[in-house]
């Protein structure tokens, strides 16, 4: 039933005996239907009033009384809607969109709750709800019956209306399906290309079909895809990068680096397998690869096939899993609770036998890493300490810039990300181990806190800087950093200080006590019974037994991966910056660059090609392929080539960092433009991934932080236990998005919860 404004205030007792002639009046919807309202231009969408659950004539009238009331125009050509309500059980209910109005890529995007109300996915209200992407090109019959219906009818619904982009409130009642409400989804472009779409995700389902099956030199009958499981892509370049960013990400880590560094710590040689695919663009690290990568070198191939099949069985029954599958799935180090742990292999057929066999190889490759005299990690710290010598070399010498960047990126390579990795393989122990001295009671929680607390790291010493140096001294210092490490887009400190610091208020705090000092007082020590404890379990587990090399060993390799991040990236960031200026020389803009990949400056070094030519073909090519790029969703987990055309879009499980609760209001630093000190201070900040470039964002007063991305182990995390500040680190794509809209959120860390307040 429908009836205008002017039905309304000029023949009400027509519209009230329709109203009462209605079999369907028990319990209706009343709903706004303006002029302005729903247009292909705008949608207004809850700007005007709706009643639900509307019962009996009176309570009709005052909710069409409200709606009209709602309109501001005073046009009586608007609408009122009166629909019946749906009070089936078994309903649940929410909403469509036939493009992805995001990346306007060609999905229909379903997203729905159990309860029955579309209101609570409009409003964002509710954190249960459940995410469904397909596909309109898809040709398969695997997906879910209901949504096969669903979207059949969202087809047809565009051929009836006569387009493809449309927001459509269903539900689901005794598995009948309704529609409730069809209106046009606003979107700026045209939907991306569908038969260019199609072609590319049937390509990566072909290319995934053909992976699920055994490969020489490799263990595991299949593999899985992850976007966090190891080197985390995503938080370091993002779900989608430009070219640029993700060859620069291939070339000094993925590609080979990471290999090497497993395979001299005593880990099984994966050199020559790429960590990294890319489909369509997408980082994807290759699962198999990485677990195979975790497998000590000494254990018998039968047993390692086996173990790599179980760590893949496990990572598909809990996608969830998958940015910390190292600490809850894959078993790479032994620590002090690792015979109570792997006792769960014995649920999926291991023998004694082989547990004992698996903790045998561990402890030999555990034992070999944390070694205090002979441990690689020491050679790799003093590698990191060469690579700044021989950075003045390369940029005090007379290579043009190409040669510049070429050498900068190989010193990086060899003396920067290769140790850097090894101090990191030694740091992710060190935090095993130490969790390991919790979970046996050995340490307390405030005693791990208070381990970590004093850590010394070049966050740390970033903060004190701030304080004691001079502007220029401590840009000398830190000035190369950018919160996108690999983004040519992304603004260095020194290119930008003002955006990053506020140099008055530090000026200021010069003279003030370090409040930061007073919080942290306590000191960490170990009694006398905790020593005598730790040393009888060392004893027990046949680990190195010394307690003073075992503390030397944890507290260095923890802060030298901050360090040797901290000094491979001056070499990476000066690359990028002379990137830029090889650009700017050539008449080529920065945002230009970014669509560059890395090996053309590896060609141009190597040859005597057109550098602009050169430059300018890559970045077409780049351009063409991030077309593409940006319209293709896919799951962070793919763990079936299926996934590729239809898929449910997992909730992310965080990472809370400390125990401490906050709540506030919430301020979005997706960019780096346009922000003040007064805008960060005293809030919660959202940022997209863990990126160690944000530290600055430390030197505010801020209450707490969520991100998009990261690991339990990621730089931010760290920095955030170290500085007590209650975070929530990769609470994924799909949460992100929803507490972007709140106004004020709670964390509570101790709990694991953030909550929407406003």
């Amino acid at each position: 039933m429908c009836f205008t404004v002017w039905d309304w205030q000029e023949d009400r007792q027509r519209v009230l005996r329709e109203y009462d002639s209605l079999t369907w009046k028990q319990s209706v919807a009343v709903r706004s239907s303006a002029l302005m309202e729903d247009t292909a231009a705008q949608s207004f969408a809850g700007k005007y009033e709706s009643f639900l659950n509307v019962c009996g004539r009176e309570n009709f009238m005052l909710a069409a009384e409200k709606v009209i009331d709602s309109y501001e125009d005073g046009d009586t050509a608007n609408q009122v809607l009166v629909q019946p309500m749906l009070n089936q059980k078994n309903l649940w209910a929410g909403v469509a969109f036939t493009v992805d109005p995001n990346t306007l890529g060609n999905y229909y995007v379903i997203n729905y709750s159990m309860t029955g109300s579309t209101s609570e996915i409009t409003s964002g209200s509710n954190v249960e709800n459940i995410l469904y992407y397909q596909f309109k090109g898809a040709e398969d019959e695997n997906s879910p019956a209901e949504m096969q219906k669903l979207c059949k009818a969202l087809q047809e619904l565009e051929q009836f209306f006569g387009q493809e982009n449309l927001d459509v409130e269903f539900a689901f009642a005794d598995n009948h399906l309704y529609i409730l409400q069809v209106r046009s989804l606003c979107i700026k472009e045209p939907p991306a290309s569908l038969s260019r779409q199609k072609q590319e995700l049937c390509r990566i389902r072909k290319k995934i079909w053909q992976e699920q099956m055994p490969k020489p030199f490799l263990c595991g009958q299949k593999t899985v895809y992850s976007v966090m499981t190891d080197w985390n892509p995503a938080e370091m370049i993002g779900i989608r990068p430009k070219p640029l960013a993700l060859s620069l990400y291939q070339e000094i880590i993925t590609d080979s680096v990471w290999a090497y560094q497993r395979d001299n710590y005593g880990y099984r040689n994966l050199r020559s397998f790429p960590l990294m695919v890319t489909f369509a663009g997408l980082p994807y690290i290759d699962v198999r690869v990485s677990f195979n990568s975790f497998i000590p070198a000494d254990l018998e191939e039968e047993l390692s096939e086996k173990l790599v099949n179980y760590y893949i069985a496990r990572l598909t029954d809990n996608p969830l899993k998958h940015d910390k599958a190292e600490f809850e799935i894959v078993f790479s180090c032994y620590t002090l609770d690792i015979s109570e742990r792997i006792q769960i292999l014995k649920n999926y057929g291991f023998t004694e036998t082989e547990i004992q066999k698996i903790l045998h190889a561990l402890r030999n490759v555990t034992n070999h890493i944390i070694d205090h005299k002979n441990g690689l990690w020491r050679k790799d710290y003093e590698k990191i300490q060469l690579l700044d010598k021989r950075y003045h070399e390369i940029m005090g010498s007379g290579l043009d810039d190409i040669g510049k960047v070429y050498w900068l990126l190989e010193d990086c390579k060899r003396y920067g990300t290769l140790p850097f990795a090894g101090l990191a393989r030694g740091a992710f122990i060190a935090v095993q181990i130490l969790q390991s001295l919790v979970s046996c009671g050995i340490f307390s929680k405030s005693d791990y806190e208070l381990f970590m607390n004093e850590v010394s790291t070049v966050s740390s010493e970033m903060n004190a800087d701030m304080k004691e140096l001079s502007r220029n001294a401590f840009l000398e210092k830190y000035g190369h950093l950018r919160p996108g490490t690999y983004d040519i887009a992304s603004l260095r400190y020194d290119e930008a200080p003002e955006l990053y610091f506020d140099w008055e208020k530090q000026e200021h705090m010069h003279n003030q006590p370090d409040k930061e000092a007073e919080n942290n007082a306590d000191i960490f020590r170990l009694s006398l019974t905790q020593l005598n404890d730790l040393k009888k379990k060392l004893d027990e587990n046949g680990l190195a037994n010394d307690i003073l090399e075992l503390m030397d060993f944890m507290k260095t390799v923890i802060e030298g991966r901050e360090y040797g991040k901290f000094v491979f990236t001056r070499n990476l960031s000066r690359a990028i910056q002379l990137i830029a200026q090889i650009g700017e020389t050539e008449g080529i803009s920065k945002e230009d660059c970014a669509f560059m990949n890395i090996r053309v400056i590896y060609e141009l070094y190597a040859s005597a090609m057109d550098v602009k030519e050169s430059m300018l073909y890559s970045i077409r090519k780049g351009r063409h392929a991030c077309e593409v790029t940006n319209s293709i969703t896919l799951p962070p987990v793919i763990t079936s080539p299926d996934e590729v055309m239809h898929f449910f879009y997992p909730d992310s499980e965080p990472n809370f960092i400390t125990t401490g609760k906050t709540s506030g209001p919430v301020y979005l630093l997706e960019t780096m433009a346009m922000h003040t000190s007064n805008d960060l201070e005293g809030k919660i900040i959202l940022i997209p991934c863990a990126d160690p470039g944000y530290d600055w964002i430390f030197s505010h007063k801020i209450l707490g932080f969520l991100t998009m991305y990261g690991g339990a182990n990621s730089h931010m995390a760290i920095r955030a236990g170290e500085l007590g500040i209650p975070a929530v680190v990769g609470v994924g794509e799909k949460q992100f998005l929803q507490y972007k809209q709140a106004v004020y959120l709670e964390i509570d860390a101790q709990a694991k919860t953030v909550k929407i307040l406003r």
